[in-house]
């Protein structure tokens, strides 16, 4: 075996450009699906990150701006969702939905001492956290006690603790702070999604009754729904819903841009078919890569063994045994593939961990918010090695079609090769 490799060795040496090339096609290919491969998994994770922040079965009910004329009115009005729209979502839809709530936003410095922070604050109820999933670190979250008794109560997330309490944040839970004049009781500590979020939580009750106790406007609706398991379902519910709302705000019912409906099912089932295009298209785009791999390989151990016909008709006419070209030549492929093939897959690792430490880490600023378009893009080890082993058996098999044809020519003819 030792002979052997040495003879390999030897034979590469003298044939540096071909031993290059055969390992260049090996390694590229096996870098590129793993690097592509990365990629997409970083774009999938991310998306995955941000569906999974939001319950699947939940609507987000928004007010909007007519897009018809109807009963003497105008399109252009802008429609405020007023408490009819909440004691109709309750009351008259039962027969698919759960929980109902309500959100209503107001912006005020928050101070701790002589800290202080500018905070957007969301009153919600209970139900807000089952819909908008948030990871509660310490303390606790709105409850329907501080929702009944409109409890002056303050749910904020790591960073705005931080600035308000640098020293040790968490004691901040049970301590009281200023909302404007007003005290508020810090009740929770949850963690925070990014560098962008500034948002803390009150009670729905607390919030409206000091800050928009003198509006219509509701806020926004959201609930929680059961039986709407296909998208034709869900597409008939929205339709009848939205009719319903609209006749509060004598809107056209066929109106659908004076309602603006978030369904989190029919948003979850169009992002699994994304990221199943997503997916697919990766892979046949990285099977592809190698394949164009695999070609090179087989082209160029065609060219060796067409090359090296002279010197095996001369092994063969001093008494070797065809086995022992056969043997001579698929050992060479199998230790060329496995050996830039793992070159390859080390360089694939290393960009994609790369893309790790920088893309996985970059947030993207949509305005409303933020978000990291990559998350882990890396591929598992097992992805990796399975794709250097398709190549590695890809190169002995290109091997050995020629090598065979090889060891059973006449020596004779061999020798008449150029």
């Amino acid at each position: 075996m030792r002979d052997i490799i040495s003879e390999i060795w030897q034979t590469a040496r003298r044939n540096k450009l071909r031993t290059t090339l055969t390992g260049f096609a090996v390694a590229w290919g096996i870098f590129m699906i793993i690097v592509l491969l990365g990629a997409g998994n970083g774009l999938i994770n991310a998306t995955m990150k941000m569906s999974g922040d939001f319950l699947s079965n939940s609507m987000e009910v928004y007010g909007g701006m007519t897009s018809k004329p109807y009963a003497g009115l105008s399109e252009g009005r802008w429609i405020n969702l007023n408490t009819k729209d909440l004691a109709a979502t309750e009351s008259e839809f039962k027969e698919n939905i759960d929980d109902v709530g309500a959100t209503y936003t107001t912006s005020s410095v928050v101070t701790n001492g002589e800290n202080y922070m500018n905070m957007s604050i969301t009153g919600v109820y209970p139900i807000h956290t089952k819909i908008v999933k948030r990871s509660l670190m310490y303390g606790r979250f709105v409850n329907e006690i501080d929702q009944k008794e409109r409890r002056k109560v303050l749910v904020i997330n790591d960073r705005q603790a931080k600035e308000l309490e640098p020293k040790d944040y968490k004691t901040l839970v049970g301590k009281y702070v200023k909302v404007r004049d007003l005290s508020f009781k810090v009740v929770g500590i949850y963690k925070s999604s990014g560098d962008g979020e500034n948002q803390a939580y009150s009670a729905y009750s607390t919030i409206k009754d000091i800050y928009g106790a003198n509006s219509n406007d509701l806020g926004h609706l959201e609930f929680t729904f059961h039986g709407l398991t296909t998208e034709k379902a869900n597409e008939a519910f929205e339709k009848d819903y939205r009719r319903r709302l609209n006749g509060n705000h004598q809107a056209h019912p066929e109106d659908e841009r004076s309602i603006w409906i978030w369904n989190g099912y029919t948003q979850s089932m169009q992002m699994e078919q994304g990221i199943a295009i997503i997916h697919t298209f990766l892979w046949v785009v990285g099977l592809f890569t190698l394949l164009s791999g695999i070609v090179g390989v087989s082209n160029i151990m065609l060219i060796t063994v067409k090359e090296r016909t002279h010197e095996f008709g001369i092994r063969k006419a001093i008494g070797a045994k065809p086995w022992s070209i056969l043997k001579l030549i698929i050992i060479e492929s199998v230790i060329i593939t496995t050996f830039f093939g793992y070159v390859g897959m080390l360089l694939g690792i290393f960009a994609n961990e790369y893309m790790d430490a920088t893309l996985g880490h970059e947030v993207t600023d949509l305005g409303v918010e933020k978000i990291t378009l990559f998350v882990d893009p890396t591929v598992g080890l097992d992805v990796c090695f399975e794709a250097t082993m398709v190549m590695i058996i890809a190169g002995t098999i290109a091997g050995l079609i020629p090598a065979y044809k090889a060891s059973r020519i006449r020596p004779i003819e061999a020798l008449r090769a150029e």
